[in-house]
């Protein structure tokens, strides 16, 4: 799958309608989880993604600084998801999430927080856990952080 990397500012209206409606149908419909998905981090970050046969955003994920902070050399990496699984496409979008933190952003590390189910997924990129689980949304996460 070609992967498409845009800073929020340089979306189409079609391409951010696309990119919501895959995280909406995977964490709300699919996961049951009522949250607010729109928090005014991706006007903020890079957006990668990908669409497939169909014409749907397959997966995708934002980077972002942490905190909004720079400074910090803290990238975040947020709102990972797949909407066709066991195809390794979240495998491919997580690498390339990981390359801009590190490339175009020069991060000194990239912290992430993972549904705690999904740590493996993360640990195949060098992401370690760094917390105990705790509740977000319903749903166990844990804070994951990977040294640049």
């Amino acid at each position: 799958m070609d992967l498409i990397v845009k800073h929020f500012n340089e979306l189409s209206t079609t391409e951010l309608y696309e990119i919501l409606k895959t995280r909406f149908e995977i964490f709300v419909t699919e996961q049951e989880c009522i949250y607010q998905d729109l928090d005014d981090k991706d006007q903020d970050a890079i957006h990668v993604f990908g669409y497939n046969d169909s014409g749907r955003v397959a997966g995708c994920l934002r980077v972002f600084w942490k905190d909004h902070d720079k400074d910090s050399g803290i990238a975040q990496i947020g709102r990972a998801v797949t909407l066709e699984h066991g195809k390794g496409i979240g495998g491919q979008i997580l690498h390339e999430g990981v390359k801009i933190a590190t490339e175009q952003l020069k991060a000194k590390m990239i912290y992430l927080e993972a549904q705690e189910y999904a740590t493996g997924y993360y640990a195949k990129e060098g992401f370690e856990v760094v917390s105990e689980p705790f509740m977000e949304d319903g749903i166990p996460h844990v804070k994951m952080e990977k040294e640049l």
